[in-house]
């Protein structure tokens, strides 16, 4: 691809399981999984009462109660993030350049804890129709605009660039970071805070994936309750998080002397103009987003050493997806190690992608290959390598990452290992 190459100096998570990138990394590849029974709010008379919570302390991250009271669940996540990856690159706000700085935040659901909060309150437990406004927190329009979160991203680094919301559901996160390397490599900023967050484990959420039967209903067994490509899965579990990255120019950071985790070379995004949750079961547009991410990346199929897998648990994504590798990666599909992290820090809508993004650089970086828990027993219509159980060690230069969202979104980014190894 033209341009300037990108790099990834940075990166913060909060997931499930792992608060903070080495937490994360530590328990993905240890195969453990988050998912527990909800205590966000009471799940009685809900058809699936599991989720995978973070077990995040805002003050303790170094929030203010101000700020916290301010910020949405999934804002503090983003901030939270931010903070944590500005540290991991090196970079200060000082050091870097307002107008040249630029920040692109994937979301899918918005602020869903704060508004249902506060809407509980205002209408007394939606018992009145016609609501008390003066019962609201004084900043309960930014639990409604999405874009409160590039805005308190862009606060927390002195951002004067572009900033904007991404939002295309389930792939957010990938586009949003797809969207931010465009930015880096056209030269429109220097640099670009990205990622995604979402906190979405609230009634109206759970309520909404009851309704269509998408959730996993394995209530009494948590930790197994997601199982993607495994002939006895029954749906997904919902998590929650954020991943935030540092992009910059890649002959920037070397000339700094910047740690570079991987190069994001390649993206794509199609649309299947098909179905708001169905899916064509050959993959095609998926395996068209491939296809294009990796001849944007200058890549052949068989350069692919790991496919992180959308791998959401229902039977409808798994197949999808794995006839989509094999359209695209052709007979080396079958020799390319294939997992879906959704089995231990479940599904986090339009925060997923960016976290899936973060296992991909951290496994480049250190050449393991995180599992897919819970597969025991494979469906025969998934007949790739999954990494079942147990993480991997295996040389891994290039991740494909694939994203699909309601809607019909179908999403792909290629990381690589920095050209000329780490800086």
């Amino acid at each position: 691809m033209s341009g300037h190459a990108v790099a990834v100096t940075g990166i913060g998570v909060i997931a499930p399981g792992g608060v903070g990138r080495e937490a994360f990394w530590e328990s993905i590849t240890a195969g453990r999984t988050a998912t527990r029974a909800i205590t966000f709010f009471d799940t009685t008379g809900f058809r699936c009462r599991i989720a995978a919570e973070a077990d995040f302390d805002p003050v303790a991250a170094g929030l203010t109660p101000q700020e916290v009271r301010r910020m949405d669940r999934a804002t503090q996540f983003a901030v939270v993030c931010t903070g944590e990856a500005l540290r991991d690159s090196g970079l200060t706000v000082d050091d870097l350049t307002p107008g040249r700085t630029a920040v692109s935040v994937g979301n899918a659901v918005g602020c869903t804890m704060g508004l249902e909060k506060e809407y509980t309150v205002v209408s007394d437990g939606g018992r009145k129709w016609l609501v008390d406004h003066e019962y609201a927190v004084p900043h309960i329009y930014d639990y409604f605009t999405p874009s409160a979160m590039a805005r308190e991203v862009a606060w927390a680094c002195g951002a004067e660039g572009a900033a904007h919301v991404v939002s295309s559901g389930c792939t957010s996160g990938i586009d949003a970071l797809g969207y931010a390397a465009e930015l880096v490599r056209e030269g429109s900023a220097d640099v670009v805070i990205a990622g995604s967050t979402d906190a979405p484990i609230s009634p109206i959420t759970v309520a909404c994936f009851d309704a269509i039967r998408a959730t996993s209903i394995t209530n009494d067994n948590p930790a197994e309750a997601c199982r993607p490509f495994d002939a006895e899965r029954n749906g997904l579990v919902l998590g929650e998080g954020s991943a935030m990255f540092v992009l910059e120019r890649a002959d920037a950071a070397r000339r700094r002397g910047a740690h570079v985790y991987c190069e994001i070379s390649g993206y794509a995004t199609r649309a299947n103009a098909f179905h708001m949750t169905g899916l064509k079961p050959d993959g095609r547009e998926m395996a068209e987003a491939i296809r294009v991410a990796l001849d944007q990346a200058r890549l052949d199929p068989t350069d692919v050493d790991y496919v992180n897998a959308h791998g959401s648990g229902t039977k409808q994504n798994d197949r999808h997806e794995t006839a989509a590798v094999k359209a695209s990666l052709g007979e080396h599909a079958y020799r390319t190690p294939m997992s879906g992290i959704k089995s231990m820090v479940g599904h986090s809508l339009g925060a997923i992608g960016s976290i899936e993004a973060a296992a991909c650089a951290l496994a480049i970086e250190h050449d393991v290959i995180p599992p897919t828990a819970n597969l025991r027993t494979r469906d025969p219509e998934c007949d790739l390598d999954y990494v079942p159980v147990t993480a991997r060690d295996q040389r891994t230069d290039v991740a494909l990452s694939v994203g699909s969202g309601f809607g019909g979104f179908q999403s792909a980014i290629v990381m690589a290992a920095p050209r000329g190894g780490s800086a």
